[in-house]
């Protein structure tokens, strides 16, 4: 019987419940993932031919998994013992406390509320097999898969995990270990072969050839079923791309393309029908025999999938209520005094069961303790009571699968036995960031929409200050209004970059969890990240000066315009770093945007235009060296007014600007001379009273040259990434506290 439980029709059931849920098949030898979906099919496709065709047999659509398979060892054990985690909260109702009171417990002091999340669980799972983490919302599944998966802070996690009696290490975890989210995290603008081709070039060791690894792709894109969705973008909200559970399947194979010993899967059937669901497990059932160990949480499985899972494990608040196979459950609940009528859904009974019970007054606690009882008196039942069969050390496991031919990434020849001389990575640093960069042009050139509606609003901003300030000249108003210019200019370059905010956030979970099994390199991303960034500010800041320049009348021939480009670009450059930085501390756009606005706003303040430098009190001169807008502004009006043998004010303009402006001309000539009896020194309507280097001491403007403020821009730009590399070193552990 053991051996015919993978032989059940698509469709049709057992012949009898109890053969379906048999989990005492011996071990055998299942293909690798290079064999494992070669008569899985479309699952759309195979859905449409059903209600094309109602008469149609059920072998006609079904799947035969009944390929001769070789008995052998189990070389991978996963246990888990006493993992106990909990969380601090705010304080909880009196009521609600009093309901959960086995999981709940009142700090007095500080009116804080400790809330247990799993309290002692144990048990035990092998490769060749599933472990189905079963429970009602809440009830502390994904925190299991987090806790065996290592995504809980070591300090918070109380217990112990082994593989084949060995500790679990962290750098060996990453490495032959996946973790499925329930979420589909994926580049929307990708075809699904690019997603996969991409996800290949992350996790698969350099020791495969390009061609190995592209012929890998499309082996997985057909066993997926996706071949009909290879080059349909994956799409979101505003494009339209593949289905549902076309969607899942493809953010399954991003996890599995390295065949990984140990699966971890939060809710994999999440939101599929009931077809797509079962194709999924049928799936994973065929991982789990090519030699992985496949533990995932599902909410509420059908009869179908129930048939696939070897090994069951009930939650009630944190807590095991049952552990077994899924042929015991009946057995189980009789004895606890539930009966389950026949051609029942088991796992539908069960989790009635236990919601009544947790809506009782005394809650699941009876359940609890008679579970504890009931693996006492059965151990042969309870697996963490009982001495696993004798298996292969961890080194030796590792060794006979890479000799399977599983692919375990970045763990090629001796380094495979070893976890301390493991790679960290699959492929070098300089592999990562090309790949990266390569994958945000391509995401980011589909949608171009995005960089032409930022390149027109820069266009019509240069246009609307180009006309405004329409070719100034050399008077005092003229120096006037060039000084407002310029603040608007630099501001302006400052607040176009605050679109880039939604560009990490967006890809903020899709990071974190391509580096938690290290994918690649946080500083591959950044500098990644830098290089995408780069070519559209250039584009930008030659448009600007382009619009502005020559229109405003700017002075500097040639040589100003570049530097007048160069000014512009390096404020762009420290502009986007500075709002990539606050995207990778502040993970919600709108409290992003919110902060950026005002944090401009205060560079505007002190950057030394509506106040100078020499009037700022000394308890806020620290905030005008450390505005982003004074190095640029100050380094247009180094280039507009540091030139010698300029004059912005000539004999009667040192009247305009005041009330003597009105004066007649005559009038003014006879003050200019009384004025220069006075100082002995001959003034004339011709006389250059102020050059452009005295506007600059008028406004400040004296501490450094045009090239200082240059450079200090465009190291503002490289210190705030550098900022964001730790910003992502620091947050993006992706553990729970």
């Amino acid at each position: 019987m053991a051996r015919f439980i993978d032989k059940l029709p698509f469709l049709e059931g057992p012949d009898s419940p109890d053969d379906a849920f048999n989990n005492g098949r011996g071990r055998v030898r299942g293909p690798s993932l290079g064999e494992l979906f070669k008569l899985v099919g479309d699952t759309r496709a195979t859905a449409d031919d059903k209600s094309d065709n109602p008469a149609l047999p059920p072998a006609a659509y079904s799947v035969d998994l009944s390929d001769s398979e070789v008995s052998r060892p189990v070389p991978f054990v996963l246990s888990f013992s006493n993992l106990t985690y909990s969380v601090k909260t705010k304080r909880l109702k009196s009521s609600h406390l009093a309901t959960n009171s086995d999981l709940a417990l009142m700090d007095q002091n500080s009116g804080s509320c400790t809330k247990t999340l799993l309290d002692s669980i144990s048990g035990e799972a092998r490769d060749g097999e599933i472990l189905a983490v079963l429970g009602a919302s809440g009830s502390g599944k994904s925190t299991l898969i987090d806790a065996l998966a290592n995504r809980i802070a070591k300090g918070s996690l109380k217990g112990s995990r082994t593989l084949n009696g060995e500790p679990l290490e962290s750098r060996l975890l990453k490495a032959i270990s996946a973790y499925v989210m329930q979420d589909d995290l994926l580049f929307p603008m990708l075809t699904v072969e690019e997603t996969l081709s991409f996800s290949a070039e992350f996790r698969l060791p350099r020791t495969l050839s390009a061609s190995k690894k592209k012929a890998r792709v499309q082996a997985l894109i057909d066993q997926l079923g996706l071949s009909n969705a290879a080059n349909t973008i994956i799409g979101d909200e505003g494009h339209r791309g593949v289905s549902g559970g076309e969607r899942r399947r493809v953010s399954i194979g991003t996890d599995i393309i390295h065949d990984p010993i140990l699966l971890f899967l939060d809710e994999p059937t999440s939101g599929l029908d009931s077809t797509s669901a079962f194709m999924v497990v049928k799936v994973l059932r065929r991982i789990a025999l090519s030699g992985s160990v496949v533990i995932m949480s599902i909410h509420q499985p059908s009869y179908r999938i129930l048939g696939l899972l070897d090994r069951l494990l009930f939650f009630s608040r944190g807590q095991t209520v049952y552990s077994g196979t899924p042929s015991m459950l009946p057995h189980y609940f009789a004895q606890f005094g539930h009966p389950m009528p026949e051609n029942e859904n088991r796992a539908e009974f069960a989790l009635d069961v236990i919601r009544e019970l947790e809506s009782s007054p005394t809650g699941s606690k009876p359940l609890v303790d008679f579970h504890r009882t009931w693996c006492l008196l059965n151990p042969s039942t309870n697996r963490s009571l009982t001495q696993s069969p004798t298996s292969l050390s961890l080194k030796d496991a590792i060794s006979a699968s890479i000799s399977r031919g599983k692919l375990v990434s970045g763990t090629d020849g001796p380094a495979a036995n070893d976890s301390s001389t493991m790679p960290t990575y699959a492929n070098p640093f300089w592999v990562e960031m090309g790949v990266l960069t390569k994958r945000s042009f391509k995401n980011t050139s589909r949608t171009p929409e995005l960089f032409i509606i930022r390149l027109f609003a820069v266009v019509v901003t240069g246009t609307i200050l180009g006309t405004v300030f329409w070719k100034l000249d050399d008077s005092p108003k003229g120096v006037e209004e060039r000084l407002g210019f310029f603040a608007f200019a630099m501001s302006t370059m400052y607040y176009v970059c605050a679109d880039a905010l939604p560009v990490f956030i967006n890809e903020r979970f899709i990071f974190l969890r391509e580096t938690a099994y290290n994918a690649y390199r946080c500083s591959s991303y950044v500098l990644s990240n830098t290089i995408v960034s780069l070519p559209p500010l250039v584009v930008l800041s030659i448009a600007f000066a382009c619009t502005t320049f020559f229109s405003v009348g700017l002075a500097g021939g040639l040589e100003g315009f570049m530097f007048y480009v160069l000014m512009i670009l390096a404020s762009f450059w420290s502009g986007s770093g500075f709002v990539t930085f606050l995207s990778g501390v502040i993970p919600h756009v709108m409290i992003a945007y919110v902060v950026v606005v005002a944090i401009l706003a205060y560079f505007l303040l002190f950057a030394g235009f509506f106040i100078n430098r020499d009037r700022i009190p000394n308890y806020w001169i620290w905030f005008h060296y450390l505005s982003l807008v004074k190095y640029p502004y100050e380094g247009v009006l180094q280039n507009e007014f540091g030139r010698t043998g300029e004059c912005f004010i000539r004999g009667s303009q040192i009247f305009d600007n005041s009330p003597l402006g009105a004066m007649p001309h005559q009038m003014k000539e006879r003050v200019l001379s009384a004025i220069s009896g006075a100082l002995g020194v001959k003034i004339t309507d011709q006389t250059c009273v102020t050059t452009g280097r005295g506007v600059l001491n008028q406004v400040a403007v004296t501490q450094m040259g045009k090239w200082d403020c240059l450079l200090v821009a465009v190291a503002w730009g490289f210190l705030f990434r550098i900022l964001f590399y730790f910003s992502l070193l620091l947050g993006g552990k992706n553990k729970r506290r």
